[in-house]
Order: C-alpha cells, then sequence, then structure tokens
C-alpha cells in the first residue's frame, strides 16, 4: 500500500529481458535502506526488489506489467518516481494506492500557467474507468486532485515542488503515464455495475 507522496527520483541503469520478463536495475539514494523482498512503486507500478548491489538495486516485471504499464517503455537513462510502501501508523499525505496500474493514458496538452503546470490526460473508456471533479487520480505514481473531468480526460494541476521532484518536468504532449484510478471509486463503480 503506497500514499502517492513520491519519496525519490530513481534512474534507470541497466534492462535485461528473460523470457517474458524485464529485469530492471536501478540507482536510487533510498537504495541502502531497501530489502529483498521489499515492495517498491516505479512510476506507480509496485515492483519487488529482488537484489541489491551498492546503490543499486533490481526489480522484475512479468508479462502482465509489461502489457498493462509503461515500464516496458523503458529506457537506460530513464528517472522514474519511486516511493517505498507506507508504513502502518504514518500519516497518509497522499490518498489510498496500491501500486496496481489500471491503465496508460496519453497527455494531450501542458499548460505553463504562471507559478504551476495543467497536465491534460486522455485515456481509453474500454475498461469503464472513470474520474470525478476534484477526486484522486494516481499519475505515474503521484497522488493529484482531478480538475475537468470528462468522460476519458481528465486535467491535474502541479505546483512548484511536484514538478520539481518528480517525472513532471519531462513529461511533453503525446507522452505515456500509468493511472491508477481511486479504489474506493472502483469499488463503488462495481458495485453499481453489479445492481444493473
Amino acid at each position: 500500500m503506497f500514499t502517492g507522496i513520491i519519496e525519490e527520483l530513481g534512474i534507470v541503469i541497466a534492462l535485461q529481458k528473460d523470457k517474458d520478463n524485464l529485469h530492471l536495475t536501478i540507482k536510487s539514494s533510498i537504495t541502502s535502506e531497501l530489502k529483498i523482498d521489499q515492495s517498491v512503486a516505479h512510476n506507480g507500478v509496485c515492483l519487488t526488489v529482488v537484489s541489491i548491489h551498492n546503490d543499486e538495486y533490481v526489480v522484475t516485471a512479468i508479462k502482465e506489467t509489461l502489457d498493462k504499464t509503461t515500464i516496458g517503455e523503458l529506457k537506460v537513462g530513464d528517472i522514474v518516481n519511486l516511493e517505498r510502501a507506507m508504513k502502518l501508523g504514518d500519516r497518509l499525505d497522499g490518498h489510498i494506492v496500491q501500486g496496481h496500474v489500471d491503465q496508460i493514458a496519453t497527455c494531450i496538452k501542458v499548460d505553463e500557467e504562471n507559478g504551476s503546470w495543467s497536465y491534460t490526460f486522455k485515456y481509453d473508456t474500454v475498461l469503464n474507468n472513470i474520474t470525478i471533479e476534484k477526486g484522486s487520480i494516481t499519475v505515474n505514481g503521484v497522488s493529484l486532485t482531478v480538475v475537468n473531468s470528462k468522460v476519458n480526460e481528465f486535467s491535474v494541476a502541479i505546483i512548484p515542488y511536484t514538478y520539481e521532484h518528480t517525472t513532471f518536468k519531462d513529461l511533453k504532449a503525446g507522452g505515456h503515464v500509468n493511472l491508477e484510478f481511486d479504489v474506493i471509486g472502483k469499488y463503488v463503480k462495481r458495485l453499481k455495475d453489479l445492481r444493473q
């Protein structure tokens, strides 16, 4: 379980294909605090640490993860948002995030707005995911508030701190992101669908 508050940025040092799997080597300043078998969110995707060496660690993405997230699009040198699992008893500064990406979206517009930024995303409705105005959304692992909610499109406002300390500073129109929709909203929608 995560909060969507990005803890650190990591850099992809190596990528190794192994049958349908992809092993990612990540360099990070938090590596010394990690343990084997620990969950870490990478751009919002929960992956398990399988090995650690100095300031680098390895996680493995299976075919299911590669098919449904942007992890397979990463290249050596790319920067990723990192968050370790939350500690029981800590403040929940973001919102409840599982690290289970629901689908990929495309950034269709970036507007600089005199001290902040607005990013607009479009996603396929085939999976029936929804956003609501002022509801929570996780974009590449970052807990954000939805604005301008539409059927398959929404925007988020990014403050300077978030812009500088996440991968948003590198995101351009046309780029892909991982979306995790609000877990409470998903359960409410599922219950409503079952009653019809």
